[in-house]
């Protein structure tokens, strides 16, 4: 947490504006307002932001009394992500829907999970920028998806060639995780494992799917 009362010090001392401080570090001069006025109090650039007021990281954020003193910061959660060669996926809410705010890539985002490449690797090709992790909700795909369960959807997948593999998907307003079939009508019959929800069919461009579903994890 940077001491917005240090950084405005700093910048007195050398007679930096705030103008002129963004300027060198090559951020808004927005962002260094924030900062000055305590509206934000971190910044990914505070290694540059030292580095301009002739100072150090440890000292802006209150690690140490003396601005000269070489201190180093704990590392952050980023850096600890990077040497753990850790992947940030995002996780949308599904009670906020899949439509036009997922398929236009822009998920509403609730938080970030971080996982090993590897392990993601495993799972699916695709990038990560691709998948998205989202929570099960209802019962209509039990035994298979409990509510609350944590699937993880690749993006990249949206053909169901794969027949009745579980799918992300939108049908009109509603989202959901359902398994696929075409039928031989060519219309597609849409599948809840719950032998008790009667089974749907509509035409292919009726549904969006978003994404095939690759992992389920839930809470023992």
């Amino acid at each position: 947490m940077i001491v917005m009362d240090r950084l405005a010090a700093r910048m007195r001392e050398l007679g930096l504006s705030q103008a002129e401080l963004a300027r060198r570090v090559g951020i808004s001069q927005q962002a260094i307002g924030k900062l000055v006025n305590g509206k934000s109090s971190s910044s990914p650039n505070i290694g540059r932001i030292a580095e301009v007021l002739q100072t150090t990281p440890a000292y802006l954020v209150g690690q140490v009394e003396d601005p000269e003193e070489g201190a180093m910061l704990m590392p952050t959660e980023e850096v600890i992500a990077d040497q753990l060669d850790l992947v940030a996926i995002d996780e949308i809410d599904l009670a906020f829907g899949l439509g036009a705010t997922l398929t236009d890539q822009v998920p509403v985002v609730v938080s970030k999970r971080r996982f090993p490449r590897g392990w993601l690797e495993a799972l699916t090709d695709a990038p990560p920028s691709a998948l998205v992790f989202a929570r099960g909700r209802g019962d209509s795909m039990l035994p298979t998806l409990l509510d609350g369960d944590i699937v993880l959807i690749d993006k990249t997948q949206r053909s169901f060639l794969e027949q009745d593999a579980l799918f992300a998907l939108t049908l009109g307003d509603a989202a959901m995780i359902k398994r696929l079939r075409a039928r031989p009508s060519g219309r597609i019959a849409i599948l809840s494992d719950n032998p008790t929800v009667p089974a749907d069919e509509v035409a292919p461009d009726e549904i969006r799917i978003v994404g095939r579903v690759v992992f389920i994890g839930r809470r023992m």
